[in-house]
């Protein structure tokens, strides 16, 4: 009887939890993450076996232990990248990701840790030189929008152009190391011939250092004087744009009055009383004025009478010269 009484007891112990775990579920569905997270977080300082539990749900879930690693050389390895992360604690999972297509690096990887504390480890320490360039890490699942995407990136990152063939990342960031804490640099190599292009990159953890390499007088590398300044004011060249061929409509061009255009009919158009010097018959009077001219959107100017000119007659009847035309140029008469 008594067993029978303890199982009665057990069982609707069990009822009563499973009753009070459906109405929490119930309670908790609504409300926000944040809420949640404020409510988990302040029952994990007062008790520490649920502190213990979040942190082995969190550490199972591989968006805590995965980093995103950018910034890598064209010929850095998988095993290469394992070896520079290995410091921070084992490795689950390590590898630089490659084009299908040809075969080669895209310049960025992923690390997974096995525990969580090595990631967070390796976040201290985000930036690491590898293969002579410095790459940066940060969760996978911030991607671009990690610490390198901060407000004032725009003050921190520099271009280095003019650069010799001959200068290596490392020796790009030693020289600009004396200014202050480098985040990432690197020079800029062609993926092909995995040769220099002549410029590179520097982006400085803050911007009083990332000033003083701009004011910096002495800007002289390997021999050459190199050009430092902002990366933001290189990238934002204007561009001269075309404009499209639909959009550009013909204007004509205006013409003084007493000079019509072709194929057009100007039936206001009146001579402005333009004269020319030119060998013409004798005319009745000594000089004759030229009619008034029409309002036209060009002020007219004054007129200028015409000399006398006396036609000397050859014997023969021909003229002695050809006559001439409006400036000094010849008629010509069509056969």
């Amino acid at each position: 009887m008594e067993d029978l009484k303890k199982r009665k007891m057990e069982e609707m112990g069990n009822n009563d939890q499973l009753s009070t775990q459906e109405e929490l579920r119930s309670l908790l569905d609504p409300l926000a993450k944040s809420q949640l997270v404020d409510l988990l977080s302040r029952l994990g300082s007062q008790y520490p076996s649920i502190a213990e539990e979040i942190k082995s749900i969190a550490s199972s879930d591989p968006v805590h232990r995965k980093l995103f690693v950018r910034g890598l050389a064209w010929n850095t390895t998988s095993e290469t990248l394992c070896a520079a992360f290995r410091m921070h604690g084992e490795i689950e999972e390590g590898a630089v990701i490659y084009d299908k297509a040809t075969g080669k690096s895209r310049g960025y990887g992923f690390v997974t840790y096995k525990h969580m504390e090595s990631a967070h480890s390796a976040l201290g320490a985000p930036s690491k030189l590898i293969d002579g360039r410095m790459a940066v890490c940060n969760l996978a699942c911030e991607g671009l929008t990690g610490a390198s995407t901060t407000p004032d990136l725009a003050q921190r990152k520099l271009y280095i152009g003019g650069l010799s063939p001959d200068v290596t990342s490392e020796m790009l960031l030693n020289y600009f190391g004396r200014h202050g804490e480098i985040e990432e640099g690197s020079v800029a190599y062609d993926k092909d011939t995995n040769e220099s292009r002549g410029f590179g990159f520097v982006t400085y953890k803050t911007i009083e250092a990332a000033k003083k390499a701009i004011d910096d007088p002495q800007k002289i590398l390997w021999g050459r004087t190199i050009i430092v300044k902002l990366a933001d004011t290189h990238k934002g060249k204007p561009v001269q744009t075309q404009v499209p061929a639909a959009a550009v409509v013909p204007l004509a061009m205006p013409m003084a009055p007493g000079y019509p255009q072709l194929g057009k009919a100007h039936p206001s158009a009146t001579p402005a009383g333009y004269a020319y010097t030119q060998p013409v018959a004798p005319y009745q009077a000594s000089s004759y004025s030229s009619p008034a001219a029409a309002p036209a959107p060009y002020p007219s100017q004054s007129t200028i009478p015409y000399a006398s000119i006396a036609a000397k007659k050859d014997p023969q009847g021909i003229p002695p010269t050809t006559p001439m035309g409006m400036s000094g140029y010849p008629y010509y008469i069509g056969k």
